[in-house]
């Protein structure tokens, strides 16, 4: 288990996937990591998934995925107990995160001013639709509004049918892992300076930064993105072409992997075609191109052609369902996937992803399953020195 991050707290006050996702991150990289939840109903995520019966327990699969690693407690904020309670929890934390939407942890007197107080080396990571200032901080955002917003539906899909949602929520796992990056550098620069920081992670930026070469060719090129199908801009062939069975992505984006794809279906003949014989007229040339490949394309199958070009030095692969990319041998070879046994809650054994890196050639792990609601109260208040007596108490008034 990796244990990098295993001399810091953070104390994790989000719901969903943008915020979870992020500490999801830490706790694989040995964060101790206190999910704060809300008393009685916790994370929403909780209530999202797949199956009913583990959204009525609480236990949806949308939170399974990103919330093993965690301890559970519940806090009622707007008590003012509550609030002490989570003080406490500031005072032996390094981080805490929230997604609320801006304003609403000032309004309940817990903002980053009031919280540095309590922490002066306190790293407070707030994640929004669009920031803490501007016009629009105070609207709702999720997921599918980002990717409207900015700009990736209009690029996704083909000419004829664009715009598209990307098919996973792909705004919410960036701003995610936007902010995993930047707590994590602030955990680094505070060792320097000693102090802690705000910051402050706007999901519509965090999508926009991802998209550097589409921004940059509008900004520097004054070039309008479109949507382009399964067609990459930059190349051709380089897209997802038809063979005798399924779909195959080439990329041959260099001139002697052009080449080698003419050698492939034996058609020597495109390397001097004028159309075809450089980058430029093959972009220009495209469909005819594709054209004539699908052609040659259609006497194999995706997989004989994933074999011959990959040998040939042109980078190919499938087009794969989930399952199947699950199914790889490569993945598979490195542990992509954790499960864990009898997870209190569930139907049984829970399958998770881990991140996907390995350090000193290990996968990131965590020991803990995904937390039942306030699984954790009673053993992190003992540990702030509430008696047994006063954490009873505490449950009787619906404070946690």
């Amino acid at each position: 288990m990796s244990t990098t991050l295993s001399s810091f707290r953070v104390l994790d006050l989000t719901n969903v996937l943008a915020g979870p996702f992020a500490c999801h991150q830490l706790a694989h990289m040995g964060a101790d990591v206190i999910k704060v939840e809300v008393p009685g109903s916790g994370d929403l995520a909780r209530q999202l998934g797949a199956d009913p019966d583990l959204n009525a327990n609480k236990m949806g699969v949308s939170f399974l995925a990103q919330n093993t690693g965690k301890r559970s407690i519940t806090l009622n904020l707007k008590d003012p107990e509550g609030k002490t309670i989570l003080k406490s929890l500031v005072e032996t934390a390094d981080v805490l995160v929230e997604n609320f939407r801006p304003g609403v942890m000032k309004r309940l007197g817990l903002d980053y001013e009031v919280l540095k107080g309590v922490n002066p080396n306190l790293i407070y990571c707030a994640i929004s639709g669009y920031g803490a200032e501007g016009p629009m901080r105070h609207l709702p955002a999720y997921d599918q509004i980002i990717q409207g917003m900015s700009g990736v539906m209009s690029i996704t899909g083909a000419p004829e049918n664009a715009p598209y949602r990307v098919g996973y929520p792909i705004a919410d796992t960036i701003g995610g892992l936007t902010a995993a990056f930047a707590i994590s550098s602030a955990l680094a620069g505070r060792a320097q300076s000693g102090e802690g920081c705000f910051i402050d992670v706007s999901m519509l930026e965090s999508t926009m930064a991802t998209m550097g070469w589409v921004v940059s060719n509008y900004l520097v090129a004054n070039k309008d993105p479109k949507p382009m199908g399964n067609d990459n801009f930059t190349a051709s062939p380089s897209g997802a072409f038809k063979t005798a069975t399924g779909l195959i992505n080439i990329a041959a984006n260099k001139q002697e992997q052009f080449e080698s794809v003419c050698d492939a279906v034996n058609q020597p003949e495109l390397k001097t075609d004028p159309r075809f014989s450089e980058r430029q007229a093959r972009l220009q040339n495209r469909a005819a191109l594709t054209e004539i490949l699908e052609a040659a394309f259609s006497a194999h199958p995706a997989e004989f052609w994933e074999d011959t070009l990959n040998k040939l030095g042109v980078p190919a692969g499938r087009v794969m369902t989930v399952p199947e990319a699950l199914d790889l041998p490569q993945v598979k070879l490195r542990e992509f996937e954790a499960v864990f046994e009898d997870v209190e809650g569930t139907k049984g054994d829970v399958h998770i992803a881990r991140p996907g890196f390995l350090v000193d050639g290990k996968r990131p792990e965590v020991s803990m399953p995904p937390p039942v609601l306030s699984e954790h109260s009673d053993m992190i208040l003992s540990e702030l020195g509430y008696k047994a007596s006063d954490i009873e108490q505490l449950k009787e008034k619906g404070v946690v």
